[in-house]
């Protein structure tokens, strides 16, 4: 393949995934929204119970996000009881998050659902289709991820958890 078609079918790539993102981003937000949530609020959530308790900065980190942007997603769902802050044992002066038990039992009522809305929006994929495409889209998202990681004169590559 010469280095104009790779191109080409990377912007392709790129122009399709992104397009698929926003649809089901919205999909999910139509989903979401009877009870007042959004995709990037369960984001969040998501983020939060992977990290086991983040700070506000490796969240936003996490989710490729500001730490604007995630200070009010945390301040919107602080106020929903779906998620709480506490002081950090190991510094005191730091703050991280915490699912609530009111978040835990509204995504156990919800997930079987939602996760079901979710198959049904990739059926059009045959299992070993949807396999591929899971194995390429978490190898992209981890490259992202790796190239996005600060880098400190001194102190290496600074870590945090891995987005997939």
């Amino acid at each position: 393949m010469s280095r104009e078609q790779k191109t080409r079918d990377a912007v392709e790539a790129f122009q399709a995934v992104l397009g698929l993102a926003l649809r089901l981003r919205n999909q999910m937000d139509e989903r979401l929204r009877p009870d007042g949530l959004t995709t990037q609020q369960a984001a969040l959530l998501t983020a939060v119970e992977r990290l086991d308790g983040p700070s506000l900065s490796q969240a936003a980190a996490y989710l490729g996000s500001s730490h604007q942007n995630v200070a009010q997603l945390v301040a919107s769902l602080e106020r929903k009881g779906m998620l709480a802050t506490h002081p950090d044992p190991a510094d005191r002066r730091r703050r991280v998050l915490r699912a609530t038990a009111a978040n835990a039992d509204y995504w156990r009522a919800r997930d079987p659902a939602d996760h079901a809305a979710v198959a049904d929006w990739f059926s059009v994929l045959s299992d070993d289709e949807l396999g591929t495409f899971r194995a390429l889209t978490v190898r992209l998202l981890r490259a992202q991820y790796d190239r996005a990681k600060p880098h400190t004169p001194d102190h290496g590559t600074a870590h945090a958890a891995d987005p997939t």
